[in-house]
């Protein structure tokens, strides 16, 4: 009889456990939240010239869905962009969990003058109260693509969005100054130790990145709905000298993926890429 009461109980136990739902994973976050507080620190790096990669790239955003596909060439690496916060404002949950992980590696490219005229709004609560600005969209200079920093990979959910996060960044005018005066803190956790929170003074703008489509790159339906919404205008930067930093890079978007890993040493904040919306056309969420 006990044997039959402790088989009873070991056979409820188990049911028990196999009706326990597994730990849900990491929503995503809508793209009104990840795009509001995705803030990007760009900073100088030392030269490089990655192994000829020639991509066709497409826009995806719905306000310049009319222009043309192109096939560019990744030229030299200029830049490395990676999350910060401002003035200690943290972006909200769950997008900070996506937002810390956010690298993009900047390469020089070259391609048609679009002279596409676009008013802008700025999507950061702090800055929402600024005054819409008109500006034209002219020559690509720049493909940034998503890495990460010294073999640290985020979680799989977070990977599964930031690795499809590739903009387009065109050359602007009239190259406006924004004028105010930050505090930035670092959030990805490669570069948190590394980089200390310090101050910076956003000066004039200079380009517009806007996110594309690699060619060869299938973007998950739920995922597409929220990068399309990525639109950053970069506005030069002065800081107090920083650290140098010394990084291994490796291509994390599955187009790129086989290309080597990079070395990269930051030298020095250069621009700060802030969220912005175009024409009015305001990300869901």
């Amino acid at each position: 009889m006990l044997r039959r009461l402790i088989s009873i109980a070991v056979a409820l136990l188990a049911l028990a456990f196999l009706c326990v739902p597994p730990a849900s994973a990491l929503a995503l976050p809508t793209p009104k939240d990840l795009t509001a507080f995705l803030d990007l620190e760009c900073f100088k790096t030392s030269p490089y010239q990655p192994p000829a990669a020639t991509l066709t790239l497409r826009h995806i955003n719905p306000v310049l869905g009319n222009l043309p596909i192109e096939t560019v060439t990744l030229g030299q690496r200029e830049q490395l962009c990676v999350p910060v916060a401002k003035n200690n404002q943290l972006p909200p949950s769950p997008a900070l969990d996506f937002i810390r992980f956010i690298d993009l590696a900047c390469y020089k490219i070259s391609g048609t003058t679009v002279s596409t005229g676009l008013v802008l709004s700025h999507l950061n609560p702090l800055f929402q109260s600024l005054p819409r600005t008109q500006i034209f969209m002219n020559t690509p200079q720049q493909l940034c693509v998503p890495v990460i920093k010294n073999n640290v990979f985020p979680p799989a959910e977070v990977l599964s969005l930031v690795r499809h996060i590739d903009l387009k960044c065109y050359g602007i005018t009239p190259n406006t100054p924004l004028n105010q005066q930050l505090s930035l803190r670092q959030l990805n956790p490669v570069l948190t130790p590394m980089i200390p929170t310090h101050g910076a003074q956003v000066l004039n703008a200079r380009q517009l990145c806007v996110p594309v489509q690699k060619a060869g790159d299938v973007i998950p339906d739920e995922v597409f709905k929220i990068v399309r919404w990525i639109d950053l205008e970069k506005f030069d930067l002065a800081t107090p000298a920083l650290p140098a930093v010394s990084l291994t890079l490796r291509h994390i978007n599955p187009v790129l993926a086989g290309l080597p890993p990079e070395q990269a040493v930051l030298s020095g904040a250069s621009q700060l890429a802030l969220p912005v919306a175009k024409n009015g056309n305001f990300p869901p969420g």
